[in-house]
């Protein structure tokens, strides 16, 4: 394995965990529901993408890794519905958002 190919492989490994972190920091630190729902699935969409993608990197010299690219694939479809899921039950069961939020589209 090449240098370069090294460097971009440790590249998207730290990018991918920058991101994650952020994300569970988000979890963690948000202060409702609705918050905290953005942060872990935007943030961990990346970076597990990330992550995956430099796994794809390393593990093509044994040939064309399909399990990865179906895991983000499956990553990428299920992380955004699954979060909008949430997100409309917590608004039919009337969770309650941070004081200050703008527009409520769930009156309309």
């Amino acid at each position: 394995m090449s240098p370069l190919t090294e460097y971009i492989i440790s590249a998207l490994l730290l990018l991918g965990g920058a991101f994650t972190l952020v994300g569970a920091i988000g979890l963690a630190r948000l202060p409702d529901f609705f918050t905290r729902l953005h942060g872990p699935t935007k943030a961990t969409t990346v970076g597990v993408g990330a992550i995956m993608l430099s796994s794809v990197i390393y593990f093509s010299s044994h040939g064309f890794g399909i399990s990865e690219v179906l895991i983000t694939v499956f990553l990428f479809i299920t992380a955004p519905v699954s979060a909008n899921m949430l997100a409309k039950a917590a608004m039919h069961i009337g969770v309650k958002s941070m004081k200050g939020t703008q527009g409520n589209p769930w009156e309309q």
